[in-house]
């Protein structure tokens, strides 16, 4: 499974058109995503303080657009990034993503245990 940050509002956008095609998809050509052990330091480093986000819980077999894990501006962590937008049948599972009152992340304990299983359709939810 792969996780991507996103807003609620965006996120209900995907669900009325069938696809998630966030700006970066447009601007850098991809969707940035994390695994679970590399989500936590994007959140903080890039939405510290910012509310109102999901995290989208992807299942890579599902997508229709291809994925690469690459690093793209010079580190050793590979990322996934997703080569289209995302067709909202990939999404598995929606988790809230709460900020905590210091503006940092932490991780969802849904996505701490691997016993948990996904649903296999988006949850319109939020």
């Amino acid at each position: 499974m792969i996780l991507h940050i996103a807003s609620k509002a965006e996120w209900h956008k995907a669900i009325d058109s069938g696809s998630y095609q966030p700006p970066s998809l447009k601007s850098a050509g991809f969707v940035h995503c994390s695994t679970a052990q590399q989500v936590i330091a994007v959140a903080n480093s890039n939405f510290r303080g910012k509310a109102g986000l999901v995290l989208l819980c992807i299942d890579p077999s599902r997508l229709k657009a291809s994925v690469k894990y690459e690093n793209l501006e010079g580190g050793t962590s590979l990322f996934p990034h997703i080569y289209g937008p995302v067709n909202t049948g990939a999404v598995v599972e929606i988790l809230d993503f709460a900020v905590q009152s210091d503006g940092t992340f932490q991780l969802p304990a849904k996505l701490t245990t691997a016993t948990s299983p996904a649903s296999t359709s988006p949850v319109a939810d939020y």
